[in-house]
């Protein structure tokens, strides 16, 4: 409802248009293409309790977006020190500008407090716990840790499995098929964090390593699974490399 189509069209409704078609006609963007189906649902009528409260409710958001702006503004200002870091982090696939400020705000500036980027995962909660007895290990539950910087990171992560040819698009598609998508996010929001750490105590910058990392690291493993595989469905394979 805050978008730019939906706040024509109820700008128009409260001026008092109500033909489905040219409110319909209002749609900006992607919009346009659903016509039709935006007509559909703009059939109806508006009555004076909601004229009444229309402007109420679009004056509340009004109001909200410009107290975003404010604390936004208040974010840059107070972060203006550590612009260098933001960009850094912000490099990073799942991680946003946002995202970046946010870990900022809770780790600190100074991350070279922590030994280890084994320590940080630590505080954050993402390093597996530990309950062994008789030498067996009987769960691997996440510590408790910072539940504010573990639930940001779990966000990235499932932000950076949607994006193509990265490094942990394919570690999250690894782990996801073995044990599922909700660990897979929980593996690659510490690899995030470990990525964050390094880059941020060492001053270097990201470098992707390739959605094919895995395969070019276990190469003969995946020609061994995959020919077998084959085989077992009746094929005799003959694996010869491409000419450089």
């Amino acid at each position: 409802m805050t978008g730019a189509s939906a706040r024509a069209i109820l700008q128009a409704l409260l001026a008092g248009e109500e033909a489905p078609a040219a409110l319909a006609d209002l749609a900006k963007g992607a919009l346009r293409h659903k016509l039709p189906e935006l007509q559909q649902a703009l059939e109806g009528r508006v009555g004076p309790h909601q004229r009444f409260l229309l402007p109420i409710q679009l004056a509340h958001l009004d109001g909200l977006e410009a107290l975003i702006e404010q604390v936004s503004a208040e974010i840059d200002a107070r972060l203006s020190p550590m612009v260098d870091e933001v960009r850094r982090l912000d490099a990073i696939p799942g991680v946003g500008r946002a995202t970046a400020e946010a870990l900022l705000a809770e780790v600190g500036p100074d991350w070279t407090r922590f030994p280890s980027s084994g320590q940080l995962a630590a505080w954050a909660g993402l390093t597996p716990g530990q309950d062994e007895s008789a030498g067996k290990r009987r769960s691997g539950r996440t510590r408790k840790g910072n539940r504010t910087l573990r639930s940001i990171l779990v966000e990235a992560a499932n932000a950076a499995a949607r994006k193509r040819n990265s490094y942990l698009a394919a570690q999250f598609r690894r782990i996801a098929a073995r044990r599922g998508k909700k660990k897979a996010a929980v593996a690659v929001a510490h690899s995030i964090l470990v990525i964050a750490y390094h880059l941020l105590t060492r001053g270097t910058e990201y470098e992707n390593l390739g959605a094919n990392y895995f395969d070019e690291r276990n190469r003969s493993r995946v020609e061994r699974r995959l020919t077998h595989r084959l085989e077992q469905l009746g094929y005799r394979v003959v694996l010869e490399p491409k000419a450089a």
